[in-house]
């Protein structure tokens, strides 16, 4: 998953992640197919497929699932499907504003698919356009802070990517994210690689203009409800949030 709201990086996402293993890779598998097909099967030209690789190798998708997926779609091989993009909209409780962000083959089943996790875990679906003007495309390169036994500071990366004019560098606890422009985002992470540093994903993401508070733990479970049953959906590729937890509440769902 590529999706940057606060949920996606907690301990309680990491481990529904992990117990969807299966799901994962198949995401990170139709985001090969769909960079292949539209820039083409070398990695070298194609940073997009660059990426999708990289991240698909991080998350230990087998090699030959990875090549196997660069010519299905690049046409090299038969059998890759027609993917398409589609993004639902829709609102979890105290109004936390949830873009939907899906890629598959049936229209039909993915709306149907989405409405159900919604909606039976007591979220509403959203007018066109109404939590989307919530939300700015940017580019979001992930480095991890310790690398090889060595810590990586803030000030590493403020260094070796202010040729690129990132717009911030934020502490997300185990790492740190690097914002820009989504057309800067190919310098950004070639700097922070030719600067010996080692990123773990490099995307372009939803980011929420502003946050909603949640201070209670109920009310933060009723929607991570929503979060997980869209996460379960096969033809959802990534969920974003503006919610904004706080920490006792984080503390809580992390010892559920």
């Amino acid at each position: 998953m590529s999706g940057h709201s606060k949920w996606a990086t907690t301990k309680h996402k990491k481990a529904a992640l992990d117990a969807k293993r299966g799901k994962l890779f198949a995401k990170l598998i139709k985001n090969i197919e769909v960079a292949a097909k539209i820039g083409g099967g070398d990695p070298a030209g194609n940073p997009t497929l660059y990426d999708a690789i990289l991240k698909a190798k991080k998350s230990s998708v087998p090699a030959d699932n990875i090549d196997r997926a660069v010519k299905r779609g690049s046409g090299a091989e038969s059998g890759g499907a027609d993917w398409i993009n589609i993004t639902y909209e829709a609102y979890g409780p105290a109004g936390v504003a949830i873009l939907i962000e899906c890629l598959t083959d049936n229209r039909n089943r993915s709306a149907s698919e989405v409405r159900i996790a919604v909606t039976r875990n007591g979220g509403t679906m959203a007018d066109v356009g109404s939590v989307a003007r919530l939300f700015s495309r940017k580019g979001i390169v992930t480095v991890t802070k310790t690398q090889d036994g060595k810590e990586i500071t803030d000030l590493d990366l403020m260094e070796a990517t202010l040729e690129a004019d990132p717009e911030a560098i934020n502490d997300e606890g185990d790492v740190f994210e690097i914002i820009c422009d989504p057309p800067a985002l190919v310098s950004v992470r070639t700097a922070v690689h030719e600067a010996g540093i080692d990123y773990d994903s490099a995307d372009i993401a939803f980011q929420p203009s502003f946050t909603s508070p949640i201070t209670d733990a109920d009310v933060a479970r009723k929607l991570y409800k929503i979060l997980d049953a869209l996460d379960d959906c096969d033809d959802v590729q990534d969920v974003y949030s503006n919610e904004d937890l706080d920490a006792g509440v984080e503390a809580q769902l992390e010892e559920d």
